[in-house]
């Protein structure tokens, strides 16, 4: 069997879909090796995009589609003619778009509906097309992927799904992620300027991670307690971001604010391992990986109560309310002065984030492609 998987999430430095695309397409290739997998994309692959691999599945191939001026238009021309110019048995969209025709089955995977639910929180043109296309890319898929049965039932609600057309594949933390040894963060640790005793958020920079309230919750902790810990906020800027640097800038952090950028895999596993505690407050998450990466590290972990988040860590994590920056600062500050409970959360996050492996992502993942080429030979797409 033949099947392509959307590539585009790799044309860049990989974040949440990429590292998504990345992790099902190896490991899907190593649990079916007598299958092909294609990535594709018309755009340039980063330079990134598979590295890692040692070695490479013989069986997972990137290719880059050269295009005209009628094929750039990928979904709509280039990537169906490519799939019934090359016979594919299935597509997969991992980033929320399939093609609307060329003959095979597909499988989407929508990650979460942020776009649509939490659409403050966004770039209006992102909306706009969001709006427009996830209705029409749900009816069109065969299959659809969510991540959690959160996601599922927002599917279902909000886009009128059936529910025997959308399964549930948990996601999981990278393999890289695991306790490094001490020693070896305080390389990394020396060299990202961050300090032994430190809190720890990780993601992109954009407004339904609330990142805002973490720094309301640290200027609390550091106003109302003798506590001087570090806070180090690692990831890229991302968008909407001018109403929380203004309140840095007013903010009384003085240098307890450490924002590293984007940062390697092998460095934030480093910091992950070696944090007092980490605080990832989102408004809203499909899975919310951060916190599980964390605890497969080792870290202790404050997160929302929210329901996909709560889903995937039960009851390894503190779980508080996003938007209450007092609650947080009272859970940052009770767990920075409690060592055995910091060790109790270290050992239930080890425990929980063991349960999600991307080996059981790809075999999940695998029966819905089963299931889709089924419903398509029975001529059923609903």
């Amino acid at each position: 069997m033949r099947i392509g998987i959307d590539g585009i999430p790799l044309a860049e430095v990989k974040t949440g879909v990429g590292h998504y695309t990345f992790e099902l397409a190896h490991h899907l290739a190593l649990a079916a090796p007598d299958d092909r997998f294609d990535l594709l994309s018309h755009l340039p692959f980063n330079e990134s995009a598979l590295a890692g691999l040692d070695p490479q599945p013989a069986n997972l191939s990137l290719i880059q589609e050269r295009v005209n001026r009628i094929t750039r238009h990928w979904w709509a021309v280039g990537l169906p003619l490519y799939i019934r110019t090359h016979s594919l048995d299935l597509f997969h969209g991992t980033n929320y778009d399939v093609p609307l025709w060329g003959g095979c089955p597909s499988v989407l995977t929508v990650h979460d509906l942020s776009l649509l639910l939490y659409s403050e929180t966004h770039e209006a043109r992102r909306v706009r097309r969001a709006r427009r296309r996830l209705p029409l890319m749900t009816r069109a898929a065969t299959m659809i992927i969510a991540p959690t049965r959160s996601v599922k039932r927002e599917i279902c609600e909000h886009l009128r799904a059936p529910a025997d057309k959308v399964v549930v594949v948990p996601e999981a933390p990278r393999s890289s992620f695991r306790p490094l040894p001490p020693e070896q963060s305080a390389e990394v640790r020396a060299r990202l300027r961050v300090e032994d005793n430190f809190i720890l958020y990780v993601g992109t920079i954009e407004p339904r991670k609330n990142i805002l309230t973490i720094v309301r919750a640290f200027e609390e902790v550091l106003s109302e307690t003798p506590l001087r810990p570090q806070l180090v906020i690692a990831g890229k800027r991302g968008w909407l971001t001018d109403k929380l640097f203004a309140y840095i800038e007013s903010a009384a952090l003085g240098d307890r604010l450490h924002m590293t950028g984007y940062i390697s895999d092998s460095d934030l596993r480093a910091l992950y391992s070696s944090c007092g505690l980490m605080v990832f407050p989102a408004l809203y998450e499909g899975a919310g990986l951060p916190p599980l990466e964390a605890m497969a590290c080792g870290a202790p972990v404050i997160t929302s109560d929210t329901p996909a988040i709560s889903e995937m860590v039960g009851d390894a994590a503190r779980l508080v309310h996003p938007t209450d920056y007092k609650a947080l600062a009272r859970a940052i500050t009770e767990l920075l002065a409690d060592e055995a409970a910091r060790r109790s959360l270290r050992a239930g996050g080890l425990k929980r984030a063991s349960l999600f492996t991307w080996e059981r992502a790809a075999r999940g993942t695998y029966e819905v492609y089963e299931e889709a080429l089924k419903k398509h030979r029975g001529g059923d797409k609903n």
